[in-house]
């Protein structure tokens, strides 16, 4: 069993808690594209309400740790490991209950380079749970609008996690998915089982627009979130986002291994 003190003392050491890799910088320009709305940072959320800028980093400093400072402007940002045990905590009850009640589970993820292990991993233990793991929409052709343009992706599952991976890129099984923080992956996932007439998620696991895409839609939502991921924090705050952990969620995959130890253990998911 992984203790909540050596936790802590990992989050520190593989700096996903602390100073993170994640700049100031990076963090404020996101909190600025939040308040103007730009979908590249709403991640499919629809705010309720207007929020400022300084309200956005208000909410961060409470949510996350970083400085409530407007005048601190560079540097690395910062994140409270109590808050990200907290979460940790709030996340394994979320699937705990869920394994209890065999809900069905989507899980996905827009860090697939990083946080695959981590996803599967529970994606395993909710199987086991007797949970179904849903897989809808495989191979389903999306148009993701990027940085070099609109490009067509393919959706694609590795061990019962959903992922999108980039034009000429076909590697069944492994973890070569694209980075993306769009909505529409979730949205083609939950139209395509619906239109199957199988079982739609009760909960779904994962990050970026896989959370606030489907907690816009009014379906549970649990994920990570780093300290430039407004749109997870402001759908916790407004009710759409079940749970957001703050934590650095693009440090070395085999960091987050300690993290799926514990949260299956605090799940009692543990095999």
């Amino acid at each position: 069993m992984l203790s909540t003190g050596a936790l802590r003392a990992h989050l520190l050491a593989a700096r996903l808690a602390g100073p993170v890799a994640t700049s100031r910088e990076k963090s404020l320009r996101s909190y600025r594209l939040f308040a103007a709305r730009d979908p590249r940072v709403t991640l499919g959320l629809h705010p309720r309400r207007g929020w400022e800028e300084h309200e956005l980093l208000r909410l961060m400093a409470d949510r996350c740790g970083v400085s409530s400072d407007p005048g601190h402007v560079s540097g690395p940002d910062v994140i409270d490991p109590e808050r990200t045990l907290a979460g940790l905590d709030a996340f394994a009850e979320r699937l705990a209950h869920a394994a209890v009640r065999q809900a069905p589970v989507l899980f996905g993820t827009g860090h697939p380079h990083r946080l695959l292990g981590f996803y599967a991993a529970l994606a395993d233990a909710m199987s086991a749970a007797g949970c179904s793991v849903l897989t809808p929409a495989q191979g389903r052709c999306i148009d993701i609008t990027t940085r070099f343009g609109v490009r067509t992706f393919s959706l694609d599952y590795v061990r019962g996690v959903a992922m999108v991976r980039e034009p000429g890129v076909r590697l069944p099984g492994g973890d070569t998915g694209a980075h993306t923080h769009s909505p529409l992956p979730v949205r083609v996932v939950l139209d395509a089982a619906a239109e199957g007439r199988g079982p739609l998620p009760e909960l779904v696991v994962g990050d970026h627009g896989w959370v606030c895409g489907a907690g816009q839609l009014g379906i549970e939502a649990i994920g990570l979130a780093d300290t430039d991921d407004p749109a997870l924090f402001v759908g916790e705050a407004e009710g759409r986002v079940a749970v957001a952990v703050p934590l650095d969620d693009a440090v070395r995959s085999a960091y987050y291994r300690p993290l799926t130890r514990y949260v299956l253990n605090r799940a009692c998911l543990s095999q």
